[in-house]
């Protein structure tokens, strides 16, 4: 495993951190405990020694859990970050009363990197009207939190002055080979580590998109490269060949991805990519923006859907419609998880969107939601989408 330093803290932190995110389900999407508690153990024993969890990720679930994974002394071998989720704090004293929640629910004294969690302009203003450098500092001084940080989904134009509005320890921004101009992007990546905070970075995979039914046309481009590599590997190597990146986040949910991840991190110095090889991941990045219809990244922050659409589900069929050579299989596939053959559950098409608005509100993305969902049902329901999805049922029935 390799290692680099946090500006402020001077914490030798793994490259790799586990995000516990997208931890493994069961039927029913609850925690698998045990193979969840086996995979974050499994990752500490080979290296990893900062975690990250959330207060909504699995729907409350993960803190609580990573209590539990983090005991029998692997506590004291990590750095556990979690979130205070800034959209629910209404006056100084929630501050107080999320993270003393938090450190219940986590079982511990203290948090080692804590972040004000999804920031964006207006959330900002917010709560910085609110007391949070005050709220952050008294934190910081009895001892519950270590360091302080955000996380970021807005616009460009936020990042900088976010940054310069408290004397900050870290950040944490989403950045991938598509993302060099989204969010903070690449010049808010340069301005957090030129005032002197370390940078943690989420979605290096956009959500498993760059990794997942890869298209033919990007098979060929990654086939031309003299050294082979999975689409993974690229894709986490150009995030760590930035020498301003501490940590990468990586939602590891499949034993394999986690032995994968663990070995590229025992490789991925900065700078070590060659500039031919920089020129391999900007060609891909051009065909994926040719063939992508929406740019979710499956994390959820737009659920549950008050009228029951699975909305990061009907992305990633939309994405894979136009990814794979398959359109008729998608469609099927489409009606089969969407309509409770695959989970057993109500459906969840795109076509119950009522255009309430409420998920498009909450987006990191700032995706136009409701009017995606549109496109979905134009492209992949029709007529004949209950037919498909009797069909699968009967098919998932007799597994």
């Amino acid at each position: 495993m390799l290692y680099r330093k946090m500006p402020r803290s001077g914490d030798k932190l793994s490259i790799l951190g586990f995000g516990a995110m997208r931890l493994p389900v069961k039927e029913d999407r609850s925690i698998d405990e045990t193979r969840a508690t086996r995979q974050v153990r499994d990752a500490i024993d080979q290296g990893v020694n900062y975690v990250d969890t959330a207060w909504p990720y699995h729907m409350g679930a993960s803190e609580p859990f990573m209590a539990r994974a983090l005991a029998d002394g692997y506590r004291e071998k990590v750095k556990v970050a979690t979130k205070l989720p800034s959209w629910l704090i209404e006056s100084r004293e929630d501050m107080d009363k999320y993270l003393n929640a938090q450190l219940e629910k986590l079982n511990t004294d203290h948090i080692d990197y804590y972040l004000v969690h999804a920031l964006v302009g207006d959330l900002w203003d917010n709560v910085e009207k609110l007391g949070m450098a005050d709220f952050l500092e008294k934190a910081k001084a009895d001892g519950r939190i270590i360091n302080a940080g955000f996380s970021f989904h807005g616009a460009a134009e936020d990042f900088n002055r976010i940054v310069d509005s408290y004397d900050w320890d870290f950040c944490q921004i989403q950045y991938n080979f598509l993302d060099e101009k989204n969010q903070a992007g690449t010049q808010g990546l340069e301005y957090a580590a030129s005032k002197g905070l370390g940078v943690v970075v989420m979605e290096p995979l956009r959500g498993g998109n760059l990794t997942k039914n890869l298209p033919q046309s990007v098979k060929d481009i990654w086939n031309e490269a003299p050294v082979k590599r999975s689409a993974a590997e690229w894709a986490l190597r150009w995030v760590w060949n930035h020498p301003d990146v501490t940590v990468v986040l990586s939602g590891m949910n499949e034993e394999s991805h986690i032995e994968e991840n663990l070995r590229i991190a025992e490789q991925a110095y900065p700078g070590s990519l060659t500039e031919e090889e920089l020129q391999l991941v900007k060609i891909v990045e051009s065909k994926y923006r040719e063939l992508m219809k929406v740019g979710c990244t499956g994390c959820q922050y737009c659920m549950p859907c008050p009228a029951g659409v699975n909305i990061p589900l009907c992305f990633e069929s939309y994405n894979n419609l136009n990814l794979v050579d398959n359109p008729e299989g998608e469609r099927f596939m489409y009606a089969a998880r969407l309509g409770g053959a695959v989970a057993l559950g109500e459906p969840e098409f795109a076509s119950l969107c009522v255009q309430c608005g409420q998920c498009a509100d909450k987006c990191p993305q700032r995706i136009d939601i409701p009017a995606v969902l549109g496109s979905v049902v134009e492209e992949l329901e029709g007529p004949d989408l209950e037919q498909r999805a009797a069909m699968a049922r009967e098919m998932f029935k007799q597994v």
